[in-house]
């Protein structure tokens, strides 16, 4: 059974830093597309940022373009969010989640996978 804890969430300023964590079990870990999605109140759930198995590729969200950074250590079974320059508007619940894929389209694109984290609230404000 696939299970995936995010930590790291809270309360930061605007122009502050967050890094979220996500550790995950009961997958192959290291051949698993991971991904994180946020959703803000009254708002669909979106995607954040997106990597392959290797890390060799990623994926962001327009938004969160040049802000923020995913990478994962296949060592610790570990997905990591470094989310910076964090505006009003990145509030929302952040979700890990695991075994998605990318293709391509008009650019390229990514789905997710079926397991889910519980999410963790970051909230941005002064």
């Amino acid at each position: 059974q696939v299970q995936l804890v995010e930590s790291g969430g809270g309360l930061v300023q605007p122009g502050g830093s967050l890094t979220l964590s996500c550790a995950a079990t009961g997958l192959a870990f290291s051949t698993s597309p991971m991904s994180w999605y946020r959703q803000a109140p009254d708002k669909a759930r979106e995607l954040v940022a997106a990597i392959t198995g290797t890390g060799g590729t990623t994926h962001y969200g327009d938004s969160v373009k040049g802000r923020f950074t995913i990478s994962r250590d296949n060592e610790k079974n570990k997905l990591v969010l470094q989310m910076n320059s964090l505006k009003p508007e990145d509030t929302a619940v952040y979700y890990c989640n695991a075994g998605g894929g990318f293709y391509y389209t008009t650019g390229l694109r990514y789905f997710p996978g079926d397991s889910w984290g519980q999410g963790t609230q970051v909230t941005v404000s002064s």
